[in-house]
């Protein structure tokens, strides 16, 4: 039996992870230390609440007592640490939280792991910490850091921590950098989400710019699948790039939504730019590939198409999220 703390599970992929997990495994015990903060929420883990091998803890990474508790009343042997804030435009808005979170929280958990001799540290990560690309040319895991936004500068604090605490104290750390994900219970705030349920609602659709950022897209259950394998496999103290080939436009994603729900492109809505917005991300996943065998296993033609149908058919689940308490917030960000 592992027995594993993941962070953040309640959140979009951690919750994703878990649920992944508990249906197609009886080695792992998890338990799931999550704040719910705003994208937290339980209602994401319903499938696995009554596993006999999942156990749910409300707190705060923050919280070393009560971190120190759960290592060792659930003797933890491996941490996934999911926890943190990840929206780019929340991070414009105010900075701190995102490095209170993102960075000393990270270090809370890696000071416990060390004291606990645990086996494994896996710090799940971003393409983000590499900055931005031209028009050419991949990410790869020796492009040298250069985050441009206080959220992808936090997550890159963290990585080198995570680092420095494996070269200084021989903590079994690993990280993960993936490439932006989709898929059912994102929070909609992301790009997918926040368009198909304006769509759906025949609000316009507000896209930065010229539209023309680039991402490589990944479903989200691939993501996970690579981040059970690097914590099964993956080698201590290196870094693996998960990305599945699949560069697309925000334009191109926005218009292709509207194109499957039968709405008119009239709903489409240029505004202006955020401050440092990324121009293209793109991730050579090469490493994860040859060495560990993983490959992503879903098409995104397919993949969007269950997304977009899961918002479709799970209202009430997004409803109570923009009607709730940051109603204002999204009707003010995103006309929601």
């Amino acid at each position: 039996m592992k027995n594993i703390l993941v962070t953040g599970g309640a959140g979009f992929i951690g919750s994703n992870f878990i649920n992944h997990i508990l249906a197609k495994r009886d080695d792992y015990f998890i338990v799931n230390l999550d704040k719910l903060t705003y994208a937290g929420n339980l209602e994401n883990l319903k499938q696995s609440e009554n596993n006999k091998n999942y156990r749910f803890i409300r707190g705060d990474i923050m919280n070393s007592e009560l971190v120190n508790y759960i290592f060792e009343s659930y003797n933890i042997k491996y941490v996934i640490n999911f926890a943190a804030e990840s929206h780019v435009d929340r991070s414009i808005l105010g900075s701190q939280i995102f490095y209170i979170t993102n960075v000393i929280g990270t270090n809370v958990l890696l000071e416990t792991a060390l004291k606990f001799k645990i086996e494994k540290f896996l710090q799940i990560s971003t393409d983000e910490v590499y900055g931005s690309l031209g028009a050419e040319g991949l990410f790869t895991e020796s492009t040298p850091l250069s985050p441009n936004s206080p959220y992808s500068s936090s997550k890159a604090a963290a990585d080198m921590m995570a680092l420095a605490f494996y070269h200084t104290y021989g903590l079994p750390v690993v990280i993960t950098r993936c490439s932006n994900n989709y898929g059912p219970y994102q929070f909609p705030e992301k790009l997918i989400p926040l368009m198909v349920i304006n769509s759906l609602n025949n609000k316009k659709l507000p896209v930065y710019g010229d539209g023309l950022n680039v991402r490589d897209w990944i479903y989200v259950i691939d993501h996970n699948k690579a981040a059970e394998l690097v914590l099964e496999k993956g080698k201590i103290g290196e870094v693996y790039n998960i990305g599945a080939s699949n560069e697309m436009s925000n334009i191109e994603i926005t218009k292709l939504i509207l194109k499957r729900l039968g709405r008119s492109e009239d709903l489409i809505q240029y505004v202006n730019d955020r401050p440092g917005h990324d121009r293209r991300y793109a991730i050579d996943s090469t490493k994860i590939r040859t060495e560990l065998g993983w490959k992503p296993e879903f098409y995104f033609e397919e993949a969007i198409a269950k997304t977009i149908d899961w918002y479709i058919e799970n209202k009430s689940w997004w409803e109570s999220i923009i009607n709730g308490e940051y109603r204002n917030y999204y009707k003010t960000q995103y006309k929601l």
